[in-house]
């Protein structure tokens, strides 16, 4: 099973100098407010926004994932 890592994508924005306002344009999101609630687990990030995630973030699709064995 594997769910979203959302500590490496908050980790990796900032490593990256990516500021919440530039992730949220880039998800097509109009405030910064709104993408926090996706990094932060209130909303659940869509099939739609990983592949954009991972290229903005500049990591492969699979980094934005944790995987564990059921």
């Amino acid at each position: 099973m594997e769910r979203i890592n959302l500590s490496y994508i908050a980790k990796r924005r900032m490593e990256q100098g990516l500021t919440l306002q530039e992730m949220a344009e880039s998800l097509g999101f109009k405030n910064a407010s709104t993408y926090l609630k996706y990094e932060k687990g209130n909303y659940d990030f869509k099939a739609n926004h990983l592949p954009v995630l991972a290229k903005k973030l500049k990591c492969e699709l699979h980094d934005l994932f944790i995987f564990s064995v059921c």
